[in-house]
């Protein structure tokens, strides 16, 4: 039997694309994004990854994953996928 943490970070819990704009206003309702093109965020908040708030604003590359308790968040640009815990 897989282990549930094994089978959210396969993609299997589902997710959300986001494009520029893109928002998820839930708390802690994301494990995962994954950066397809260059990404700045507005708003990115975790609960379990200190001092997340200094993603804002940043460019994440292509191909950049981050995990923890994440939302809400907010995309500026670029498109990514959100993977729900």
């Amino acid at each position: 039997m897989s282990s549930p943490v094994s089978y959210d970070l396969q993609g299997q819990g589902g997710g959300i694309v986001l494009e520029a704009g893109g928002t998820v206003s839930d708390v802690g309702v994301i494990r995962w994004v994954q950066c397809l093109a260059d990404c700045v965020f507005n708003d990115f908040q975790s609960s379990n990854l200190q001092d997340s708030n200094l993603i804002q604003g940043v460019i994440i590359p292509a191909g950049v994953g981050i995990g923890g308790k994440i939302g809400p968040l907010e995309l500026t640009s670029g498109l990514a996928i959100a993977y729900y815990i």
